[in-house]
């Protein structure tokens, strides 16, 4: 009996080590996700700067960009030229502080930012970028709008699978790590689709609006943080069920001992 109650003791600090483990992964993945949801960096492009083209022609595209009626095409023609870069909720641009036709070019610049409106998000997109007449481009369309909601589920389920875990707590019992384990797995599937529809949404509209040979594109840290937020949502959720499966076998083995 004293061997079977010192078996148990060591794998309850087993599981133990296991849950820790796996709430700091769920932790550290929701800060990943929340950061990279909140900040512009998802795509970046890289160019001249843009002191170099301070024109009539670019004080033009700046105030497009700027315009509540800018299109997919005046916007992205503006990131090309003005070292943009695109998060999941605003477009920026990089511009000379003093950009009035009387003042001379400066070397110091600033990034301005514009956010996506809700419907912005829900817009349909065009078979050709900026032309209302093309037709809808479905595929655009919808990878689009999954790449914003797919984060707050990605978040949602996480959230939830903790407040299970913090009842699992409170009920002594490791059999509802199960559920949060699920859960935790569901949202590093929603994460894995997020970064595949962004992907696959950037490489189309490339294919649309090809790159200007002097304008380089490349995914930025923000876009890299949701990439390594999924393989830590996976490993938390195998954590999770790992240790709830294996406690419930091996404690229906230590109660046959007590009861041998």
């Amino acid at each position: 009996f004293f061997l079977c109650r010192r078996k148990g003791a060591m794998m309850d600090n087993r599981f133990a080590t296991a849950l820790v483990i796996a709430c700091v992964l769920s932790l550290i993945s929701t800060i990943y996700m929340a950061a990279s949801i909140g900040t512009d960096f998802w795509y970046e492009y890289h160019t001249l700067s843009p002191a170099e083209n301070v024109s009539e022609a670019g004080r033009s595209i700046w105030e497009e960009f700027f315009s509540k009626e800018a299109d997919e095409k005046t916007y992205t023609d503006a990131l090309f030229r003005c070292n943009g870069t695109v998060g999941l909720w605003r477009r920026c641009i990089t511009v000379p502080k003093n950009s009035h036709w009387y003042s001379p070019p400066e070397n110091d610049m600033t990034t301005n930012c514009i956010s996506f409106s809700l419907s912005d998000q829900f817009m349909e997109k065009y078979v050709e970028p900026g032309n209302h007449n093309s037709g809808t481009d479905l595929n655009r369309t919808y990878l689009w709008r999954l790449q914003f909601l797919l984060p707050f589920v990605s978040i949602g389920l996480m959230c939830f699978g903790a407040l299970i875990g913090l009842c699992a707590c409170a009920c002594r019992s490791l059999y509802p790590a199960i559920a949060t384990g699920v859960l935790h797995f569901l949202a590093g599937l929603c994460t894995l689709g997020l970064v595949g529809c962004y992907v696959a949404g950037i490489e189309l509209l490339h294919k649309k609006l090809p790159l200007p040979d002097d304008v380089r594109g490349e995914f930025g840290w923000s876009f890299c943080l949701a990439c390594v937020s999924a393989p830590l949502q996976f490993m938390a959720a195998a954590l999770f069920i790992w240790a709830a499966r294996t406690n419930r076998k091996e404690f229906t083995l230590l109660k046959a001992y007590r009861v041998a």
